[in-house]
């Protein structure tokens, strides 16, 4: 008798601890803290969208803080002009309003509304997609911008270089005088050296074939325009290596000249830009050497790398710095350094 009656008073506690737990469902810091966010502005949860902002319009400005006068009354005011403003926010939003709701129907998964609501209000506003495009389209301006940039560096440069500069003066004279007497307008010094300094500029870029990361930009090196041939630069890609496997792997044809550089310029390690600033020479030199073929480029290649070695031995300045580095160690500072 006394084992069911200690049974039955466990039940009952179990009991009024699950209902007290049940009942004070809401959670402190999120959505409407302990208040009710329908209660706050006096709807049911079947209110419409069109009822909870009829709702908040009149309790707003029934509790606007500039509507009270009295310093109690008007800190009261804010207070509930808050409370109110907080739970029109949450129920006007149809997933914070179903997060919500889901809340008062499971009280119990409460780490879970902690997650929901932190994600919520953590997540950014702005379409990924939108910050995603001003990236690239940032990125891009830049990098046309920094391109032009160089270009222009490039021929400021050679300019300054007195064989292309006077070739180029001579032709801008002739120019400027021919302009001069069509139009019979006798210009300024000052005229004259702007006018001659713009021809000279146009001689140059239309006679210097700037390669490399210094060439003239062009739209097609854009990141916005690269991703939109993206496809057609992958297909392309797929389509050459077939090419290449099936005409000279499989059916062994002799490589042509674009073929043969193709190839030197893998063993060389080089970009397709840093490649194209080569000089004509020395892609001739490549084919005369028949450096395409591997064991050609790998004698070549030692034999490069010996008379660098050579050339780096005679310098005096690499003499001294290994005499010093044998007399004092390497990362060594002795008083007499200093």
């Amino acid at each position: 008798m006394l084992l069911k009656y200690s049974y039955f008073i466990v039940f009952t506690l179990l009991y009024l601890i699950g209902t007290v737990l049940c009942a004070d469902h809401l959670l402190e810091g999120i959505y409407c803290g302990k208040d009710n966010c329908y209660e706050v502005l006096g709807v049911s949860r079947e209110a419409t969208k069109n009822e909870i902002g009829k709702s908040y319009r009149q309790l707003a400005r029934k509790y606007h803080p500039d509507l009270h006068r009295e310093a109690n009354a008007k800190k009261i005011a804010e207070e509930k002009f808050k409370e109110i403003a907080t739970a029109y926010e949450i129920l006007r939003d149809d997933e914070e309003r179903a997060d919500y709701d889901y809340m008062l129907d499971n009280p119990q998964e409460y780490y879970a509304h902690y997650y929901r609501y932190y994600r919520r209000r953590m997540a950014p506003k702005v379409d990924v997609r939108i910050v995603l495009a001003v990236t690239i389209t940032i990125i891009s301006i830049i990098q046309y911008y920094s391109a032009w940039s160089k270009y222009d560096t490039a021929i400021k440069y050679f300019m300054t270089i007195p064989k292309y500069r006077n070739k180029a003066l001579e032709i801008a004279k002739a120019e400027t005088k021919e302009s001069q007497t069509r139009n019979k307008v006798k210009k300024s010094k000052a005229e004259l050296k702007e006018e001659q300094d713009r021809i000279v500029r146009r001689v140059i870029e239309e006679n210097m074939d700037i390669k490399g990361a210094y060439a003239k930009p062009e739209i097609l090196d854009i990141l916005w325009v690269q991703l939109i041939i993206l496809p057609y630069s992958i297909a392309y890609w797929i389509y050459w290596y077939l090419r290449w496997f099936w005409k000279f792997t499989i059916m062994k044809h002799p490589y042509g000249r674009e073929e043969k550089l193709y190839l030197v310029r893998r063993y060389l390690k080089l970009g397709q830009h840093q490649f194209g600033a080569l000089e004509e020479k020395d892609k001739q030199e490549f084919l005369d050497e028949e450096l395409w073929i591997k064991e050609n480029f790998v004698a070549w290649k030692q034999m490069k790398d010996e008379e660098a070695k050579k050339a780096l031995a005679d310098n005096n300045k690499y003499k001294q710095y290994r005499r010093y580095i044998k007399q004092h160690g390497v990362g060594r500072m002795t008083f007499d350094d200093s």
